[in-house]
C-alpha cells in the first residue's frame, strides 16, 4: 500500500463536505444577522474569524468574498436570519 493510496471513504468525505458546508452556513447566517448594513470587508473578516480555527489549514478562496459580498449587499434569503 502506497501512502497516496490511504483516505476516506466516500461515506466519510461525504460526511466531512456536509460538515463543512454546515460550518459555512452558520457563519454566514450569523454574519447576516449580526452585521446587517457592514461593508464587506468587515463582513469577510467575521467570517474569516469564525471559520479559520474550525479547518486544518484554512485558505479562504473566493466563496468567502462571495458570501462577504452577499451579506453586506443584503442579497441573502430571509431564512438566513431565521
Amino acid at each position: 500500500m502506497e501512502l497516496q493510496d490511504i483516505r476516506w471513504n466516500d461515506q466519510a468525505r461525504e460526511k466531512i463536505l456536509l460538515d463543512a458546508d454546515r460550518a459555512l452556513q452558520e457563519a454566514v447566517r450569523e454574519a447576516a444577522s449580526t452585521l446587517s448594513g457592514s461593508d464587506k470587508d468587515q463582513v469577510y473578516k467575521f467570517l474569516f474569524e469564525k471559520l479559520k480555527d474550525q479547518f486544518v489549514d484554512f485558505q479562504p478562496g473566493p466563496d468567502l468574498t462571495k458570501y462577504a459580498e452577499a451579506v453586506a449587499g443584503g442579497e441573502l434569503g430571509s431564512a438566513a436570519s431565521a
